[in-house]
């Protein structure tokens, strides 16, 4: 998907003049997304599945949304934070309305749109959409080219949209680099809140130079910085390996209103079992990402369930200070360590097997992984055990299972009067 390197160095020479015509409005001085946004999103579950006469269950459909609205706020998830229902490609029709407005197919969405967002705030949620820069999306449906911009943003407004996802298929550089500018602009301009998710990174290499995330957090409020996630614990891995390899790249990037994106929450499908699903919660949570999910909620067993609605998961995810987590360590053993600060001088640590022999006990001290000297309370977020305490200087082992992960939250004790010691008695 990326540019070729010599295109990519000549749009590097001319970003700053052409940007200049671009008047700049900043989409994260809004107040929206402050903590990483949390949803439902149709993409890596349900596709582009336009077959409504033979799987009517599965389609591209209103019915679909509106199953999904009704599961996000009757089965407990709005309550957690999860609030964006987001359509994603192959909602319009093939063609434009004879005004050149965007319209949705009418076979699938006969209620249209603004009867589904009206349906999605009944029920006390968000409505999200899709739209691409390019002359067509990613798959074949009707593009935002620029000179469309405008009017399509008027459009999701009239709606009652409030959030879009804006990809960069079957579009250039030079496009992309007018274009994410200006819909941030037009997004503005409307007067209705929307959260503007940018797909413009990993369409022109992920990484600077070649990536302005300096710009990227005057005008988006996330974007997607690499490939596409696919439902396989492979792709999980190449994702979080990405990221973390690039963290000093990216991770300064991060903070309240912009957000690194490493695509959807795949737990509950087919491609992980337990233990890789409670690592993608656990590594998207240190990351700070965005918790959308894209899987079937009707039928989502309770295992699934109950990481995805793990409260001190969420909450390790949804920290005000907004710091993306960093990579510590990757041990010869194949362990890897992960932290992330958070307020109240508290912190969350990862340690993640990449093993797939049997458990393996990892021994190491907080004060060995940088953590200052004193004492701690330590809660196992996926266990859900009793505070302990812990002393930085003492040893501890730790039992991690093939492909899986230990999580702790941790906060510092203070050791004058008798709080400490109830603790140690308890």
């Amino acid at each position: 998907m990326a540019r070729p390197a010599l295109l990519q160095r000549r749009v590097s020479l001319l970003s700053l003049s052409l940007l200049c015509l671009v008047p700049l409005v900043q989409s994260n001085g809004n107040g929206l997304a402050q903590t990483p946004p949390m949803g439902w999103m149709a993409w890596e579950r349900f596709r582009c599945d336009t077959d409504c006469k033979d799987d009517l269950e599965n389609c591209i459909s209103e019915k679909l949304f509106m199953d999904m609205a009704d599961r996000l706020s009757e089965d407990g998830w709005r309550e957690l934070g999860y609030e964006y229902v987001i359509i994603d490609d192959c909602w319009m029709s093939r063609i434009r309305d004879k005004n050149g407005t965007l319209q949705p197919d009418p076979d699938r969405f006969p209620s249209g749109i603004k009867r589904l967002a009206d349906y999605v705030h009944n029920r006390g949620l968000k409505l999200g959409i899709y739209a691409d820069m390019g002359r067509w999306t990613c798959m074949g449906f009707p593009g935002t080219t620029l000179d469309k911009i405008e009017l399509d943003a008027q459009t999701f407004a009239s709606w009652g949209v409030d959030y879009l996802k804006f990809d960069g298929c079957n579009s250039n550089a030079l496009e992309q680099l007018l274009g994410y500018p200006l819909m941030s602009k037009a997004l503005n301009a409307t007067g209705r809140p929307m959260v503007y998710s940018c797909s413009w990174p990993v369409y022109i290499g992920s990484l600077p130079p070649e990536v302005n995330y300096t710009l990227l957090g005057d005008i988006c409020h996330l974007w997607r910085n690499y490939y596409d996630i696919q439902d396989s614990w492979d792709s999980v891995q190449f994702i979080m390996d990405w990221f973390f390899n690039n963290q000093d790249y990216i991770q300064p990037a991060a903070g309240p209103g912009k957000w690194n994106d490493p695509d959807m929450l795949i737990i509950g499908n087919f491609g992980l079992s337990l233990e890789q699903s409670r690592t993608q919660m656990a590594l998207w949570s240190i990351m700070a990402s965005p918790l959308i999910m894209s899987n079937d909620l009707r039928s989502l067993d309770n295992a699934a369930r109950a990481i995805l609605q793990n409260k001190a998961a969420i909450s390790i995810n949804q920290d005000p200070l907004g710091i993306q987590g960093r990579r510590l360590f990757k041990e010869k053993t194949k362990i890897e360590v992960y932290w992330r600060p958070l307020v109240d001088a508290a912190s969350a640590l990862v340690f993640l097997s990449r093993r797939s022999d049997m458990p393996y006990h990892y021994h190491t001290s907080l004060e060995k992984l940088g953590f200052g000297k004193g004492n701690y309370e330590v809660y196992d977020v996926f266990e859900g055990s009793k505070p302990k305490p812990l002393n930085s200087t003492e040893q501890f082992t730790v039992s991690i299972n093939p492909s899986g992960v230990v999580m702790w939250y941790l906060k510092p004790v203070k050791t004058d009067g008798f709080f400490f010691l109830l603790i140690h008695l308890l």
